[in-house]
């Protein structure tokens, strides 16, 4: 694109120009909105993958195979959701079962000859145990616990293991306060063995239903990866779409403006090609394809041309006025700075000097293979 050639529209009646210029904005403004709001989302597209890709890479220098879920296709959210739900309530009604089991164990233990000091909260105020919460962070008794197991209102617990955790506290507390030869520390410690036993019985099938669990929520997040996978591909796709629809925009637009332009002088057609026949292969080539834009007959690879710049519109003639323009400023530029560069060399002049001969023959050679003859008209 030269977007040069979009910033100098030219009318031919000087009353047109207000009217000229508000469409130009407009569409400008469109345009510009339409790409502001492109460049947001390719940034948000540029992170995720971006996210994505670090964390890929973590997993695999830990070792972790590759997943093998991203060869399914993508869950859609809503399919999503109604697999948690699913998953959750049937981990629900799992653990509520291996909370029945635990409940038969908290039973026996509660119902032991020895448990009747720990069913209820210790009575700190009575038995004047004054330094009590400085030595118990966390008090626990078995008539908490037992509430706290038979809660509806969602205080409850979670899980088997809270339980577990503080049916332990109990009997910690209880050593922890007292000392060994103390009557509640050796209950505490007695009944705190038969528990861990009784556990110990149930710990396999609270250990696989905590695997299933993460093998569970792996798959969820694993599905939840795709979809978004599949959501940024396909906006990928759109702003593939949109990227081209802008390009046709701004290829119109320029087009628009060019035509509301003067048509060239023969003095300026006779100064352009002159500036023509001053470009470099390259630059040359370039502007035999702006040529071949607008003429599909114009046989810009051919190895000699024939370029009639009066046969050209003038859609093609301000292009190609622009891209010369610019092309022979940055040479100019280069050119002043080899130049420059030049007058600093100071030392070994000789094999400088024969450098620059051996470059010099060798850019000839060069430019003998790519130069193609052009006649301009």
């Amino acid at each position: 694109m030269e977007p040069r050639v979009a910033t100098a529209p030219c009318p031919t009646k000087v009353g047109d120009v207000a009217s000229n210029v508000e469409d130009f904005t407009l569409s400008l403004d469109e345009i510009l909105a339409a790409v502001d709001k492109i460049e947001k989302q390719v940034n948000e597209i540029e992170h995720f993958y971006q996210s994505t890709s670090n964390i890929q890479t973590s997993s695999n220098s830990k070792g972790c195979s590759k997943d093998k879920g991203r060869e399914k296709q993508f869950i859609s959210a809503e399919r999503q959701q109604q697999n948690a739900l699913r998953r959750e309530a049937a981990a629900a009604k799992r653990m509520q079962e291996l909370m029945r089991m635990f409940s038969t164990i908290f039973r026996q233990i509660t119902q032991h000859k020895w448990a009747w000091p720990f069913l209820e909260p210790v009575d700190v105020k009575g038995l004047e145990l004054l330094d009590y919460y400085e030595v118990i962070e966390k008090p626990m008794d078995f008539g908490t616990i037992k509430s706290k197991m038979e809660a509806k209102d969602g205080t409850g617990y979670k899980n088997v293991r809270e339980i577990y955790a503080d049916v332990r506290l109990v009997f910690k507390n209880a050593m922890k306060y007292n000392d060994e030869k103390n009557q509640y520390h050796v209950m505490a410690k007695s009944l705190l063995e038969k528990f861990e036993e009784k556990w110990l019985l149930l710990l396999p099938k609270v250990a696989e239903e905590e695997k299933r669990l993460q093998e569970e929520e792996a798959e969820a997040n694993s599905d939840m990866q795709r979809a978004r996978e599949a959501t940024y591909a396909n906006m990928a796709r759109e702003l593939s779409s949109e990227l081209l629809e802008v390009d046709k925009d701004l290829k119109n637009l320029k087009e628009m403006v060019i035509q509301k332009c003067r048509k060239l002088t023969s003095e300026e057609k006779r100064i352009l090609g002159t500036a023509l026949a001053k470009l470099s292969p390259e630059n040359i080539s370039r502007a035999l394809q702006i040529v071949a834009e607008n003429n599909p007959n114009f046989q810009a690879t051919a190895r000699e041309v024939d370029l009639d710049i009066d046969a050209q519109s003038d859609y093609t003639l301000w292009r190609l006025k622009v891209f010369v323009k610019d092309a022979l400023e940055v040479n100019e530029k280069t050119t002043a700075d080899t130049a420059f560069n030049n007058n600093d060399i100071t030392e070994d002049k000789k094999n400088g000097s024969k450098r620059k001969r051996d470059s010099c023959d060798a850019q000839a050679k060069t430019n003998t293979k790519r130069t193609k003859k052009v006649s301009i008209l």
